[in-house]
């Protein structure tokens, strides 16, 4: 059994965030989400409040559309276990301006705290591996968070996906606004287009 991380996962997110400059951040559904509203709501978050499974996907298109920006997805071990097929499309797709990196909680979070498989031994960096990702890793301490938090800003050669594991708790949520067509328009503004 893997063994369980005393990291806060606030403090994890923020850690990681804290000199991101202007890389695009999409956040899978639920706390994810929250996370990243906490550590600053920007124009650039693209929030997920829907689509479980599909912040992976979502990201590789945008890579795909801003070639010349980073894009990062930050999504849970529920979610990426849902998009495992993802992961492989990405890994096919090779774009070098993606990362995605998994807090794991190794639980269901958004649905009353259930084990999830990430608890039970399945190692999403070695699936990514597996998948041809050009870098894989897992961070456990603040200290780790950081420094992979200096790697994303460094080029790589492909797709990226680290997992940071934290506690499993439920911290409060921190709520960006739910309005999706608000969330779309401030995100295409950024990128310099009209509303729709």
């Amino acid at each position: 059994m893997p063994v369980s991380s005393q990291l806060d996962r606030r403090a994890a997110v923020a850690a990681l965030l804290k000199h991101r400059k202007d890389t695009l951040v999409v956040s899978g559904l639920g706390s994810p989400t929250y996370d990243l509203h906490a550590a600053g709501d920007r124009d650039d978050n693209f929030y997920l409040w829907g689509a479980m499974g599909g912040a992976a996907l979502i990201g590789l298109g945008l890579a795909q559309a801003q070639p010349e920006k980073r894009a990062l997805v930050l999504t849970g071990d529920g979610e990426q276990l849902m998009g495992l097929g993802g992961i492989a499309t990405i890994g096919v797709a090779r774009p070098r301006n993606l990362d995605i990196v998994v807090i794991d909680n190794q639980h269901f979070g958004e649905t009353g705290m259930q084990a999830s498989h990430t608890g039970r031994g399945v190692d999403l960096t070695a699936i990514a591996a597996a998948c041809g990702f050009a870098a894989t890793g897992t961070a456990r301490t603040i200290a780790e968070v950081e420094r992979l938090a200096a790697q994303l800003s460094e080029p790589a050669d492909g797709p990226r996906l680290f997992v940071i594991k934290v506690l499993a708790e439920n911290p409060p949520r921190s709520l960006p606004s739910r309005d999706a067509v608000f969330i779309k328009n401030r995100f295409r503004a950024l990128l310099g287009f009209a509303a729709a």
